[in-house]
């Protein structure tokens, strides 16, 4: 047994496997190569601007999808300004979908203009989708908003003074950015909302547009004595109104209309009275043909009740010829007087067969 481990072990090494060695020893070589040469320009970059990073942590780099030729450019950045930011910073705010170039050329920025901006804060703005490094310049350069925004397609804030004439106002307000405020402040829309809603409240509140027209600052003081940057990103450092012109005359427009309106409803009663009397007249018109109608009926009666007189012997000859005598002697003084016709009496029928004083025969 011992002689055969013995043959064995002496006996030469088979040919393919020195070539499989050499094959996976020229593989290796190669792939430390490709690696090597792809990192080693970024390391030697890093070493000679003092922002030393191995090549251990630019492999994970790579493994980790981060693109290393953006974190070891911006350290280098970094640290040539004087600024101590490591590497696993700057990876970790890649990872969390941060724009680091844009975060370190803010704390660049900053530093240069004594802004109090620390690196986590800087991360924070960038992630909450604010533009860190636009932040910084605002600070340093104030920015120029106008009121109201061109872009909306409304020219002017308008409004009504208390004697009903209106004005337009354009206003520009200069803020500044307030760094410790990006997170979590309001932006460039509520700023110029609360500008033109102090605009209105100031014109409207005006006694006469002459004296807005007289002393326009008078609106800009009322509106930063309000205090209109609380909770927003920026601090108001001035507001100016660049233009003021006089509009329509809103309260005289209004009195017309509401002139207008009376006069309709006033014509509307006076219709409504008027449908009401026409048709108290119809009533009226009515019931004197029905009172005309009773009479008729009334006078029809006065000749039967006459006969009738005659027939019971109540009434005689003398005492009819008398009546027709006043009835004639009532119509010729009527006629006299200038009336148009006297009052009818019916005419009673002439008795037939009668005594004198008597009743009429039967």
């Amino acid at each position: 047994m011992q002689a055969l481990l013995l043959a064995q072990q002496t006996s030469p090494t088979p040919q393919w496997i020195w070539i499989a060695v050499l094959v996976v020893l020229g593989v290796g070589a190669l792939i430390v190569v490709v690696v090597v040469g792809q990192f080693f320009n970024l390391w030697l970059q890093a070493w000679l601007s003092g922002a030393h990073v191995r090549f251990i942590e630019l492999i994970g780099m790579r493994l980790r999808k981060v693109d290393p030729r953006v974190i070891v450019l911006t350290r280098i950045s970094a640290m040539r300004a004087g600024l101590s930011v490591e590497a696993d910073q700057l990876e970790s705010h890649y990872l969390a979908g941060g724009r680091v170039p844009n975060v370190v050329r803010a704390l660049i920025a900053a530093d240069r203009a004594k802004i109090d901006l620390n690196y986590d804060l800087a991360c924070a703005i960038d992630l909450a989708g604010r533009d860190v490094l636009d932040a910084v310049q605002t600070s340093v350069k104030p920015k120029v908003i106008d009121v109201p925004d061109p872009s909306r397609g409304r020219p002017t804030i308008d409004a009504v003074a208390k004697d009903g004439v209106q004005l337009k106002a354009k206003a520009r307000v200069t803020v500044r950015a307030n760094i410790q405020r990006l997170v979590g402040g309001a932006l460039e829309e509520t700023i110029i909302a609360r500008v033109g809603e102090g605009i209105v409240t100031t014109i409207g509140s005006a006694q006469s547009h002459k004296a807005v027209l007289e002393n326009p600052d008078s609106i800009s003081k009322k509106i930063l004595e309000k205090g209109l940057d609380a909770g927003t990103a920026f601090e108001i450092l001035s507001i100016d109104i660049a233009d003021v012109d006089v509009g329509e005359n809103i309260g005289a427009r209004l009195q017309a209309d509401q002139a207008e309106a009376d006069k309709k409803r006033f014509q509307a009663e006076a219709e409504k009275r008027r449908a009401l009397a026409l048709a108290l007249e119809a009533e009226n018109s009515a019931l004197a043909e029905l009172n005309r109608a009773k009479v008729v009926l009334a006078e029809a009666e006065v000749p039967l009740a006459i006969a009738e007189s005659f027939r019971s012997g109540n009434l005689g000859i003398m005492d009819y010829y008398r009546m027709r005598n006043i009835q004639s002697d009532t119509a010729m003084r009527a006629a006299v007087a200038g009336e148009e016709g006297g009052p009818q009496h019916p005419q009673a029928p002439p008795p037939s067969d009668h005594r004198m004083g008597g009743p009429p025969s039967q």
